[in-house]
């Protein structure tokens, strides 16, 4: 999901419970259906102005636009991530929570998140993993058993009927233990250990991640810049 759209779920949600209004309370105002109200409120669905207009409306308030220095938010974010210690970092992500349910998947931490657990205060948005091809099956078992929903580009939501990582699509979805991205392939990148506590992490190096990653490396170079 983009970010725009996480943040006028969260503005929306925000808004009507300020109101003590239920979803479908919400939706009878509005005359739209309270699976709308639902989806745009998670961040599954991205809402047109005409709509979003007639769900503030209802609640008297209307949508106002600001500009900003173009990646603003990512400044503000890692100054925030930097003044709390790793650890507080891993568990607002519900990383461990996630991780843990992979089960016996092998796979390795990649992209922003394998940034984030040697230290390096960067936003992530979604659990970022890679997977081999040669285990997409039980990958999706994984995703099924998780009410996995893949995002659809077409429609800018998560809610494609196809989770298998095979089908065509971009390899994002979101599931009842938050947002994971795999990254497919042949065999599972090199990768080191990564210790918070008593728990080891393999992740591939920050190294290899500022070649083999573009998102990643640019968010590095970012956080660098900024010290």
């Amino acid at each position: 999901m983009s970010r725009l759209v996480t943040i006028l779920g969260r503005t929306l949600r925000q808004q009507r419970e300020s109101r003590e209004l239920t979803q479908r309370e919400l939706a009878d105002l509005a005359g739209v259906s309270q699976t709308a109200v639902a989806r745009i409120e998670r961040g599954d669905r991205s809402p047109g102005v005409p709509l979003l207009e007639r769900l503030l409306a209802a609640i008297d308030v209307q949508l106002a636009v600001a500009v900003e220095p173009l990646d603003a938010h990512l400044d503000a974010a890692m100054t925030d991530l930097a003044a709390r210690p790793v650890a507080d970092r891993i568990d607002a992500l519900n990383l461990d929570r996630l991780l843990d349910r992979l089960g016996d998947l092998p796979y390795v931490v990649t992209g922003a998140t394998a940034a984030v657990l040697p230290g390096a205060p960067v936003p992530v948005e979604a659990t970022e993993v890679a997977v081999r091809w040669r285990d997409s099956a039980r990958f999706t078992r994984w995703l099924e058993a998780a009410y996995g929903r893949r995002w659809n580009a077409r429609w800018s939501e998560f809610g494609g009927l196809h989770v298998d990582p095979a089908e065509p699509g971009e390899h994002r979805w979101r599931t009842r233990y938050g947002e994971i991205r795999a990254t497919m392939c042949d065999e599972l990148p090199d990768a080191v250990e990564v210790r918070h506590g008593e728990r080891g992490y393999r992740v591939v190096p920050v190294v290899e991640l500022e070649v083999t990653d573009p998102r990643a490396a640019a968010l590095l170079r970012r956080w660098r810049e900024r010290r």
